[in-house]
């Protein structure tokens, strides 16, 4: 058979006007298919093709500056973007603002898992996952912009239960990202940090007789794979680019830790996350990690919760719960920032629709996510703050399906100005942004089909905790030092309902220490049920 492997400038001319490109990558670079998208981006900028794409990508992908995402965002060549997140492509956004493109979103685990059904020719994805959310055709079908004008998804009813079913679409180009390649053409993903939905995309596009292009950094000889490390079978794919300047992520040109290679008692070794000066993050995080017991099953958001994995790393407990990232990892130690969705050393790396199904299915005890305001009745919105675009990436998925939710986040944004670390906290300057609001500008999260799916649900902030009742948000909690009416009641666009003790928060978490479990022991309970 003809070989398959081509330069990277080759590829860019499989890749015709028009047609609908399947993306994988996740923010910093996490199986990233650079390579191929700067040459994608360069035949464009030299010849205006291919233009009126459109693409799909179920996380974030880019560096907020030239890479990922942002190789597509010049006006004429994408026409449509299918986008689970979108912060680290400011171009794009841009152009969803100024109307250029037609801009929807899906949540992560929704559009990889919807890839997986297309390559198996069936129907599009019934699920609950986005009932009552923007996602939803009833509040919004997805659009981002005045520009998009489809449904992405319709209700319908099952066996008497409500569901959407996230209609399919003709694959053209699936652009995957993998380690190594034989002579024959299979791919490993060996060194990668991560699986994402590369078997989804290659599939989809398999599906509708589209092409898959895989880069790779190693081209190795005929048998070189065994079978079992073999991930993407040569009769998928279409082509293949060798680029040996592939990266583990921006940063880090290679680490075994992040592709968990490594065996033994090095396996083992956790590194102990470094410090960062106290603040209301730390105050959040010492009070997100008191709902946590031995044995659960957690997952963690990007934004403060990174706050709470570090904090839990820094007790020595990640061996006494379960943790998980949407992007198919298991255990380890977390990265945050623009590395979020690594882990060094982890114990486990599945594929992402699975990982996904596994929350959907109801595997998640708690998930600690982040929020960018909430309302009266207890909805969230993390995916249009300020008429940017910026998309939800697993958070539908992992909110809609945890049986308890802790949103973790700041009271308000926004000149701010906070004065703690002696066991009480005092707002010294109010900020200029309300989070907690009348009306969320998006329904990211609802509140309530969270109550109609008898989720525990918390809204946690420096100043006051609140949890979702019958009734709506219900403040039952203070921190030491703050005013009720000043600094919570008069800072809010609605009133709460207020619990009929509200208590105060442990002055402990309040206070400058490298270890504040002196002085409050550490909160981790035993798991529900064992003590009987």
């Amino acid at each position: 058979m003809q070989s398959k492997f081509i330069d990277a400038d080759a590829a860019a001319t499989l890749i015709e006007d028009g047609a609908t490109l399947a993306l994988m990558g996740g923010g910093g670079g996490l199986m990233e298919a650079t390579c191929l998208f700067q040459a994608v981006e360069r035949r464009f900028l030299a010849s205006g093709h291919p233009s009126n794409l459109t693409v799909v990508h179920a996380l974030g992908i880019g560096d907020k500056k030239s890479l990922g995402m942002n190789c597509f965002a010049h006006e004429g060549m994408v026409r449509k973007v299918i986008g689970g997140h979108w912060v680290w492509s400011p171009r794009m956004q841009q152009l969803v603002a100024a109307e250029k493109i037609e801009a929807y979103i899906l949540p992560g685990g929704v559009s990889s898992q919807l890839l997986r059904e297309i390559g198996g020719g069936r129907p599009g994805l019934f699920t609950h996952v986005g009932l009552g959310t923007v996602c939803d055709p009833r509040h919004g079908g997805g659009r981002m912009n005045a520009s998009a004008k489809e449904d992405l998804a319709e209700v319908v009813h099952i066996d008497g239960r409500e569901y959407l079913r996230y209609k399919p679409y003709k694959v053209d180009v699936a652009l995957v990202r993998a380690s190594a390649a034989d002579e024959d053409g299979n791919i490993s993903f060996e060194h990668e940090a991560a699986n994402l939905d590369a078997q989804a995309i290659a599939l989809a596009a398999r599906a509708g007789g589209g092409r898959v292009i895989v880069q790779v950094r190693e081209r190795l000889a005929r048998g070189a794979l065994k079978a079992r490390e073999v991930r993407i079978p040569a009769a998928w794919v279409d082509a293949i680019v060798v680029d040996p300047q592939q990266r583990s992520s921006y940063a880090i040109p290679f680490d075994a830790r992040l592709s968990g290679e490594l065996t033994g008692a090095e396996r083992f070794e956790v590194e102990a996350p470094g410090d960062e000066p106290f603040g209301e993050r730390q105050a959040v995080a010492r009070r997100a990690a008191c709902e946590l017991f031995e044995g659960a099953v957690v997952n963690y958001g990007v934004g403060v919760p990174d706050a709470v994995a570090r904090l839990v790393a820094r007790r020595g407990e990640l061996g006494r719960i379960y943790q998980t990232i949407e992007h198919g990892t298991y255990g380890g130690s977390l990265l945050d920032g623009e590395l979020f969705g690594y882990a060094r050393n982890a114990s486990a790396i599945l594929d992402a629709p699975t990982q996904f199904d596994f929350y959907a299915g109801g595997g998640l005890d708690i998930a600690f996510l982040g929020f960018g305001e909430f309302d009266a009745e207890g909805n969230v919105n993390v995916s249009r703050l300020g008429g940017l675009a910026v998309g939800p990436g697993g958070f539908i998925d992992i909110a809609q399906n945890a049986r308890k939710v802790v949103f973790c986040g700041t009271f308000s944004a926004k000149g701010v100005r906070l004065e703690t670390g002696d066991g009480a906290m005092r707002v010294a300057q109010q900020g200029g942004v309300r989070k907690l609001v009348r009306a969320v500008e998006q329904v990211t999260y609802s509140g309530p089909q969270g109550l109609a799916r008898g989720q525990e649900v918390l809204y946690l902030t420096e100043r006051a905790s609140f949890r979702l009742t019958a009734h709506g948000t219900e403040l039952f909690e203070l921190a030491p030092g703050i005013d009720l009416q000043r600094d919570v009641l008069d800072q809010m666009d609605f009133m709460p309902q207020l619990a009929d003790a509200i208590a105060t928060m442990p002055a402990a978490h309040f206070m400058r220490a490298d270890d504040f479990n002196g002085a409050m022991g550490s909160p981790l309970r035993a798991m529900p049920g064992a003590e009987q």
